[in-house]
């Protein structure tokens, strides 16, 4: 006799700008529970006087529904725009290679397409990203900070790998590091 089906597991991804950070982690959090769904993760940043909150909540498929249908009527109450999509889980990638790339350079605006077509054509996935920019005390140029979690393709030669992101940065004048990724609380 065939087993039955094990239900997908279902999510919902939830993008949400507004000005008040805590106000808004605040309202799309108790209304995730009031819901019944489950926060799995969550990413909060500061944009000028924006902030962007993404979060992604699991629920059972009538859950999912109620929590949809209440973020429209949240978002007007507590002024803030939201985007929502269905989404399912990662597949598992056990050979995938997590690596973190690190960037620091002279800001221009072509760097990060620069970096993301890197790794584009080399089978790169991006997990995350990071940037910042910033004036330098000494000399008031602007600068550029980025960190971008990427997983290796199972059958990388990551020595290659290293030497050919070492070789494309220097040719852009770019202060970069790739290594390996580690746990920040082991």
């Amino acid at each position: 006799m065939p087993l039955p089906p094990v239900p997908r597991e279902q999510f919902l991804v939830i993008s949400a700008l507004g000005k008040s950070p805590m106000e808004l982690t605040n309202v799309l959090c108790k209304a995730s529970h009031e819901n019944r769904c489950a926060v799995v993760s969550t990413r909060l940043t500061r944009h000028g006087e924006c902030c962007a909150l993404v979060l992604e909540v699991t629920g059972t498929w009538d859950a999912l529904a109620r929590m949809e249908t209440a973020l429209p009527g949240l978002a007007k109450k507590h002024d803030f725009t939201t985007n929502v999509v269905r989404s399912e889980a990662l597949e598992t990638r056990p050979q995938a290679l997590p690596y973190v790339a690190y960037v620091s350079s002279v800001y221009r605006p072509d760097i990060l397409n620069e970096l993301c077509q890197f790794f584009i054509d080399h089978r790169v996935e991006l997990e995350s990203l990071t940037c910042d920019t910033y004036q330098a005390p000494q000399t008031g140029g602007t600068m550029l900070n980025a960190t971008l979690t990427v997983t290796l393709p199972a059958g990388t030669q990551i020595s290659w790998l290293r030497d050919q992101f070492l070789d494309f940065a220097d040719a852009l004048n770019l202060d970069a590091l790739i290594e390996p990724w580690r746990p920040q609380n082991p």
